[in-house]
C-alpha cells in the first residue's frame, strides 16, 4: 500500500487553510483549540512590505512581553512573501 506524499509547502498550506477557517478568519481569537489564546494575523506582502509590517509589529507587540513571532512564513511564486504573525492578546 502506498501513501500519498505531499510536498512541505502543500501541507502547511493546508494547514494554515485549516487553521484559519477555524478561527473565522485570520485576526485569531479565543477559541476551544490548543492555541486558542493566541492571535494570529496572515498577510500576503510585497517582500520590502512584508519586513516593514513585521517590523511594525513587533515594535508594537515586542516580543519580551507579547511573545510575538512569524509562526509561518513562505515567498510566492509571484515574489511575494506570505507570513503568519502571532502574539498574546495582553501582555501580563
Amino acid at each position: 500500500m502506498q501513501s500519498e506524499r505531499n510536498r512541505p509547502g502543500d501541507i502547511a498550506s493546508a494547514l494554515a487553510r485549516r487553521s484559519r477557517a477555524s478561527r473565522g478568519g485570520a485576526g485569531g481569537g479565543p477559541g476551544g483549540g490548543a492555541g486558542g489564546m493566541w492571535k494570529r494575523e496572515t498577510f500576503t506582502l510585497p517582500r520590502a512590505d512584508a519586513r516593514a509590517k513585521a517590523r511594525e509589529w513587533f515594535d508594537h507587540f515586542p516580543k519580551a512581553a507579547y511573545m510575538t513571532e512569524i509562526e509561518f512564513w513562505r515567498e510566492l511564486p509571484d515574489g511575494q512573501i506570505e507570513f503568519t504573525i502571532r502574539r498574546l492578546p495582553t501582555a501580563d
